[in-house]
């Protein structure tokens, strides 16, 4: 059986012209963006790294204490012979540098886009609203154009293995979804959905041969690295960014370990290593929970495994991630902004849209103010980060119980 039906009604001149003008005025807020310092200190570290591209052999790359997985690596080493100004860079305050570092990203939102409406294709009014919500949305835009953050990257190899396992390409699905792993960590709780539909859908040994092609896909990758200790270089920046940098309960993201330090410390970051009982500590609380959860949105969906199952899995799975696990950043409940509009035009849908866009784009403005004047608006901590950290775990464990719905309780809510 066939999982994507044939379009259900053709497109017209009107549905092109919306997307094309939301389109336009998307672009022309991104390129006022692009000469934008934004983060100025990730930013300048991506140039350092970039520029070391240029100077040493490129299987030396984790040399400089990277942080990200090959695929980045690779997209950087692109820039590093494409872009000149990388090669005497110190920093990012030269703005080739830094529409460079940022036109990443930018491209992975026009991807996001037209996967979105790919994918919608069969109600085009729907597909033109799911496309401009990720184009004109202002977490994406911040994301990607101001912030220069690489979340948009994964979430689109994430979106492409979903667009690819509906269809039965399940060997494609998985090297996609071994890139989305090795450009991000983030990328992580998508394994929790695939792999129950990989079971579902293949066999306990059919998802096996799956794995095996994913984890030869992640070797390939690794390949040029492997001479210069590049694996063991990332385990060693990782370990040190989660054990003593970021070894926090919160990040500035809203969840209820933000809740626990804006009562406990007023805001300020509490270690995640704090002792529960013994070696038992906040983090690994943190991480057990987690697994139940995650537990959870695997049943789900071995139990429904259609495309609307799939696509409530990775939106549950990425949330359940955001609200239990510790030293979440804000930016990391992005995955949500894409896998909730391929459920439209479910109602309930819809409605987490909403407030999730409102409540993750607030969290974003405050941890990130782009200037005093709405850091003084919007306090990260206080009764607003407590707020906000209330919505989005009401939102995270409303998208578990709908994963567990039955299909006909989800289809009689479609609009």
């Amino acid at each position: 059986m066939t999982p994507d039906p044939a379009p259900a009604a053709s497109w017209n001149r009107r549905h092109w012209l919306v997307l094309a003008g939301g389109l336009a005025v998307a672009a022309l807020i991104r390129a006022a963006l692009f000469p934008l310092p934004g983060l100025a200190g990730d930013m300048d570290e991506f140039a350092t790294w970039v520029q070391g591209l240029t100077a040493e052999p490129f299987g030396q790359a984790y040399d400089r204490d990277l942080t990200f997985p090959p695929v980045m690596v690779y997209l950087w080493g692109a820039l590093a012979v494409l872009v000149p100004a990388f090669a005497w860079a110190t920093d990012a305050s030269d703005p080739a540098v830094r529409i460079a570092l940022k036109l990443l990203p930018t491209i992975a939102d026009a991807g996001l886009v037209a996967g979105v409406a790919f994918a919608l294709r069969g109600r085009p009014w729907w597909a033109v609203a799911g496309a401009l919500s990720i184009a004109l949305h202002p977490a994406v835009i911040d994301v990607s154009a101001l912030f220069g953050q690489y979340e948009s990257v994964y979430v689109l190899f994430g979106l492409g293995a979903y667009l690819l396992a509906i269809r039965n390409h399940s060997r494609w699905a998985v090297v996609v979804l071994a890139l989305a792993l090795m450009t991000k960590p983030q990328a992580l709780p998508f394994l929790v959905p695939f792999g129950a539909w990989f079971v579902a859908r293949e066999g306990w040994a059919g998802a096996a041969r799956l794995a095996a092609i994913g984890a030869a896909t992640i070797v390939v990758l690794w390949l040029p690295f492997v001479a210069d200790g590049g694996p063991a270089g990332y385990v060693r920046s990782i370990a040190l960014h989660q054990d003593d940098l970021f070894a926090v309960l919160s990040l500035r993201a809203w969840n209820p370990w933000w809740i626990l330090q804006v009562v406990a410390a007023d805001g300020a970051f509490v270690s995640d290593s704090v002792s529960i009982v013994g070696p038992v500590t906040l983090r690994v609380v943190g991480i057990v929970i987690a697994a139940l959860l995650e537990l959870v949105v695997f049943a789900a969906v071995l139990r429904r495994p259609t495309p609307t199952g799939l696509a409530w899995g990775l939106l549950a799975a990425s949330l359940v991630a955001f609200m239990v696990l510790t030293t979440m950043h804000e930016r990391y409940a992005y995955p949500a902004l894409v896998f909730v509009v391929l459920l439209f035009p479910d109602r309930r849908a819809v409605a987490l849209w909403a407030a999730f866009s409102l409540a993750f784009t607030l969290n974003l403005l405050a941890a990130v103010p782009p200037t005093p004047e709405v850091g003084a608006v919007l306090p990260v901590a206080g009764w607003l980060g407590i707020a906000g950290s209330v919505a989005m775990t009401a939102i995270a464990l409303s998208t578990v119980v709908a994963v567990r719905a039955p299909v006909s309780d989800l289809e009689e809510h479609a609009l």
